[in-house]
């Protein structure tokens, strides 16, 4: 390899690596997967390279979406959230947005909301806390109230020897 020179064809290469992955048995894949693929890996490669111009074409602009509420709108409600994307309440809008193939910070950007936009309805919310708090939840162990938390815990008291006790 030091004496010869490189052959950077972005094909060969784009068909070689798509060959490599098709022969991993861990690849599960149809027939239809394969073209996409491959157009994939040649689009890749021929940037790599530095062969194909055509390949670093800038990315179209990205979709603008319309909410189907306002975001005032969508929190008008202590009991529950209203999503954007489809316009029904939710007390949690984490799993509605992992139906959606989206994370918070995903939803966040797509509707222009703040990053302190809430993804849980406030009394919903209130109602977890107060459940966590009354199973003892973020306590220290031993401690059994919020006004014991600040205090210093008392040890038991000592058992003091009686005059029995003390003859044998």
């Amino acid at each position: 390899m030091s004496d010869t020179t490189l052959d950077l064809n972005p094909v060969e290469l784009a068909t070689e690596l798509t060959i490599a992955w098709l022969a991993n048995p861990n690849t599960r894949t149809n027939a239809d997967d394969v073209p996409a693929f491959l157009n994939k890996m040649y689009e890749t490669v021929s940037v790599l390279v530095g062969g194909n111009a055509t390949a670093a074409e800038p990315e179209a602009p990205a979709q603008e979406y319309t909410p189907a509420v306002t975001a005032r709108k969508s929190l008008a409600s202590p009991d529950h959230i209203i999503s954007m994307i489809d316009g029904k309440p939710y007390k949690t809008l984490r799993r509605h947005l992992a139906t959606n193939g989206m994370t918070p910070v995903e939803y966040r950007e797509r509707y222009g909301l703040k990053a302190d936009y809430p993804m849980v309805a406030p009394t919903y919310s209130e109602a977890r806390r107060t459940m966590a708090k009354s199973i003892g939840l973020g306590r220290k162990p031993g401690q059994t109230n919020a006004a014991k938390a600040d205090a210093k815990p008392t040890p038991a008291p000592r058992k003091r020897k009686t005059e029995e006790t003390a003859a044998e």
